[in-house]
């Protein structure tokens, strides 16, 4: 883990969607672009895009967590539009015929390399999938940690996320709306299990030990839309590490450390795209 000092913003988070309806985001440094994960048709990416000042040419490589279709339906136009390099764990493409007949090159979860400039380390998240992994994205003494469909984080994913500016992590569903709601109990239990997703509890119990001084940004990702709402899980996070709702609705929440950055708490949304720097 990098020693950042404050004040150092070399790296964007640009979240185009966070959801069970497509993921998609990108992370910006001097070179260019990195996309994580591609699970909207190529139009919809571009417009996510360009609402956010983005251009598409500046996409440098495509990398993915795990194979699930809101994650990857979009990859082979995109790719056919704008071939880039592709970077997916070992196994992972040949779970899907239209995956396996693309140029990836695969990785071991645990493997750090670099890609336009930006060291990307990479460690095994828990999903039922073949080899799903979460990352660290550095460059000159910024950081970014990424963290999205696990059930629950692994000791390699605490060490890696721990620290970052910025910090993506799965605040997916409330437990008591996940258990009184439509879903039928089998898919309740997959969701909860240690190969799910990570509840607004357990992220809030991870965060204090992620956040530290130097953390300035910590967005709530994948936040289910039948099981969750965007203002729980930012409570959620307040609630743990001290933090003060900026407004009543509790969209947003602060906390101040005197001379030092602010953090700010916020949630990723599935059709509103974000830029957090």
């Amino acid at each position: 883990m990098t020693d950042e000092g404050h004040g150092n913003r070399t790296l964007r988070l640009h979240i185009l969607g966070s959801g069970s309806k497509g993921n998609c985001a990108l992370v910006e440094g001097p070179q260019g672009l990195i996309m994580v994960d591609d699970g909207f048709s190529r139009r919809e990416v571009l417009a996510r895009m360009h609402a956010l000042a983005l251009d598409e040419h500046g996409v440098r490589a495509l990398l993915l967590t795990h194979e699930h279709t809101d994650h990857v339906s979009g990859i082979t136009v995109w790719h056919r539009a704008f071939p880039v390099e592709l970077y997916a764990s070992i196994g992972t493409p040949g779970t899907r015929r239209y995956l396996d007949e693309l140029p990836f090159c695969q990785f071991v979860p645990g493997v750090s390399f670099e890609v336009a400039g930006i060291s990307v380390r990479t460690f095994p998240t828990s999903h039922d999938v073949v080899n799903p992994v979460g990352f660290r994205f550095d460059c000159a003494g910024d950081s970014i940690g990424y963290a999205t469909d696990t059930g629950y984080l692994t000791d390699d994913a605490l060490d890696a996320l721990a620290g970052a500016r910025i910090l993506a992590l799965e605040s997916n569903h409330d437990v008591p709306m996940l258990r009184c709601g439509s879903y039928p109990r089998y898919l309740q239990d997959r969701i909860l299990s240690d190969s799910g997703h990570l509840s607004n509890e357990q992220a809030a119990e991870a965060a204090p030990r992620l956040v530290s001084e130097r953390t300035e940004q910590l967005v709530a990702m994948h936040i289910s839309q039948e099981n969750n709402r965007p203002s729980l899980a930012v409570r959620s996070f307040a609630e743990s590490l001290g933090a003060s709702l900026d407004d009543e609705l509790g969209s947003t929440a602060t906390l101040e450390r005197g001379d030092g950055p602010s953090l700010r708490i916020r949630a990723a949304g599935q059709n509103r795209p974000i830029t957090v720097d």
